[in-house]
């Protein structure tokens, strides 16, 4: 009998529920070990053609236990574990599923966004620019586009459409500076499109990621690994020969699209800064800084242009164009405010490298669009520019973010 458990013991240790199952598939019944058989070479062959199973004690199957031998009833109860474990590996099947297609549809909403986005400025940037060669007063274009966007989402709340924000004065306060910073880029973006193409500016801005780096290395003392500064060399190199090549070259479109970069990393470094803890949507987020930025904006705009200008810019545009400035007007402010909302949504759904390279992605279309659309002339150095500056945007973040995970 010793050497009958000996014999068996291996085989037994060596064999596998595929096996198992298989046997199955292939209607083969397993091989059946009768207790008062007395040739141990005969069970040891039987059973050691079999493959390895990893199972559970030998004593849970009646091998060297108080029960006795292996027996048919072990064997038939070997088989029954075999048979559940098939069982809950097929009721793990639909959580794999479900997890698949819900990975799947968050791919298919971020891809929605970022369409969405896209579309949406390339829409505004049309309109815009339409506008302002027909009406060049920018102070007020960009009033009109922060105070449609407010009444939108005034509406929204009120209408429960959007949730209303819960927000206290610490809130406000801490989105003043963001608010001022916003403010600023905002206008000179506009002053920028106002005197130069749509393409220019865009490349000029695309410069955005060099001014972060400069501002955080000098003013907050963060030091950055090289690759990170050698990334700001394609960045700076062709903005500064898209500048050169430009035709329509205009300093005041120029010095607009810096001040805007310069604008908008202060707001971003103040919005992480002052934003950090408060439960506030990217939607309902943009909504306040809008209001906001509306009343910062609107004396400034009143100084600087005027009632009076306005009037006199608003009747010769309708005398040259139509009816169809007021509907350019109209859309660019509500473009302006849905691309927005949609870009500070996306954020609470992807990581911040992939909205920048959302964002890159986004100068492109925009760029292409507007040269085709307005004709722009464009030559190939000045292309050639615009291609390394763009290029050295996504190398920086690619750069950027392995520096903030090696932190």
């Amino acid at each position: 009998m010793a050497n009958l458990i000996c014999s068996t013991m291996p085989s037994m240790a060596a064999f596998t529920a595929s096996d198992l199952l298989r046997s199955r598939s292939l209607r083969k019944p397993l091989p059946r070990v009768s207790p008062l058989s007395s040739s141990s070479d005969k069970l040891g062959s039987s059973l050691s053609s079999l493959k390895p199973l990893y199972l559970a004690p030998l004593g849970s199957f009646g091998l060297g236990s108080r029960d006795g031998p292996a027996s048919v009833a072990n064997f038939r109860g070997l088989s029954s574990k075999a048979r559940a474990y098939e069982a809950d590996r097929s009721e793990g099947i639909p959580v794999l599923d479900n997890e698949g297609r819900a990975a799947a549809a968050q791919k298919v909403k971020i891809g929605i966004y970022f369409a969405t986005w896209w579309a949406l400025n390339v829409v505004f940037n049309i309109y815009n620019k339409k506008v302002l060669n027909a009406f060049p007063y920018p102070w007020l274009t960009s009033t009109l586009s922060l105070a449609v966007g407010s009444l939108i989402m005034l509406l929204s709340w009120g209408a429960r459409v959007a949730e209303v924000p819960k927000t206290d004065l610490d809130f406000w306060k801490a989105l003043a500076p963001v608010a001022v910073a916003h403010t600023i880029g905002h206008v000179a973006a506009t002053v920028s499109m106002s005197k130069v193409a749509v393409s220019f500016t865009h490349i000029i801005k695309s410069g955005e990621p060099a001014f972060s780096v400069l501002v955080s290395r000098f003013l907050l003392g963060e030091r950055f690994p090289v690759p990170v500064y050698l990334s700001l060399l394609p960045i700076i190199g062709g903005c500064a020969l898209a500048a050169v090549t430009e035709l329509n070259f205009n300093m005041t479109g120029f010095m607009g699209a810096m001040i805007s970069n310069l604008a908008f990393v202060f707001r971003n470094i103040f919005s992480k800064k002052g934003m950090k803890g408060k439960s506030v949507s990217g939607m309902n987020y943009y909504a306040c800084l809008s209001m906001l930025s509306l009343l910062i904006l609107m004396p400034f705009a009143i100084a600087v242009e005027g009632p009076q200008m306005w009037a006199a810019g608003w009747n010769k545009a309708v005398s040259q164009i139509g009816p169809h400035f007021v509907w350019w007007m109209a859309a660019q402010s509500v473009f302006y405010h849905l691309y927005n909302q949609v870009s500070y949504m996306s954020l609470d759904e992807i990581s911040p490298l992939t909205f920048s390279i959302g964002n890159t992605m986004k100068r492109i279309s925009v760029i292409v669009a507007s040269i085709i659309i307005f004709h722009t002339p464009v030559q190939p150095i000045n292309a050639l520019g615009a291609a390394i500056a763009i290029f050295g945007t996504f190398l920086y973040s690619q750069v950027n973010l392995l520096h903030q995970f090696l932190n």
